[in-house]
């Protein structure tokens, strides 16, 4: 039987570099030899590409509680199809966004509440939770001028008002605050780089142990 894999997340803003980071992590695991899941939420699987284009692309109005609801039905369905499986196959699992997302996002942005929201996806996943969450931590302001550079349409998260968004980061710093043996907060506006070796750092511990 195949040692448990480890399962890496990813957190932060809109625009912090999140997918950047992980590219570069999962290029450099494979690069020695380890089996890489590369994958996201929402959006991880066929279910989830569904959920997706429906909680973030959405033309009418979404309350906060059904969108709670739908990001909990995919990390369901995404740990139990995905995530589970691979880390039983002794694989590393590198994923954009897990619950710690929709604790920001809808339970102290949105104000559902942060302990209900998470209550909420520990259920939907039978109290599954990653090894290590990296935490890209970066001012919103500074987020959307790297937003505004891209120049694309502005998902519905990624259109609120800088007020929300000040809110989802200091969600996610007393996430980070609560748990620092998971979390691993990085200045995000840090070189790109000096970001990619701490992470690499961090991992390289986890594999070790």
């Amino acid at each position: 039987m195949a040692a448990r894999g480890l399962w890496i997340t990813f957190e932060g803003g809109d625009g912090s570099g999140k997918t950047t980071q992980a590219e570069l992590l999962r290029a450099h695991l494979e690069g020695r030899g380890h089996r890489v899941v590369r994958t996201r939420e929402p959006g991880g699987t066929d279910v989830g590409r569904t959920i997706r284009e429906l909680v973030l692309h959405h033309r009418g109005d979404i309350g906060p509680r059904a969108e709670a609801l739908l990001f909990a039905a995919d990390r369901s369905h995404h740990v139990a199809s995905l995530v589970t499986p691979a880390l039983e196959r002794g694989e590393v699992v590198i994923q954009d966004r897990y619950l710690d997302s929709s604790v920001a996002y809808q339970g102290a942005a949105r104000s559902l509440g942060p302990d209900e929201v998470r209550r909420l996806s520990l259920w939907a996943t039978e109290g599954a939770l990653p090894d290590v969450t990296v935490l890209l931590d970066i001012e919103p302001a500074a987020a959307r001028e790297r937003l505004d550079a891209d120049d694309k349409p502005f998902d519905r998260l990624e259109a609120e008002k800088a007020e929300f968004h000040a809110r989802v980061r200091d969600g996610y710093l007393a996430l980070a605050d609560a748990e620092p043996e998971r979390f691993l907060v990085l200045d995000a506006v840090r070189p790109v780089d000096e970001i990619a070796a701490a992470i690499r750092a961090r991992v390289t511990d986890r594999l070790s142990s």
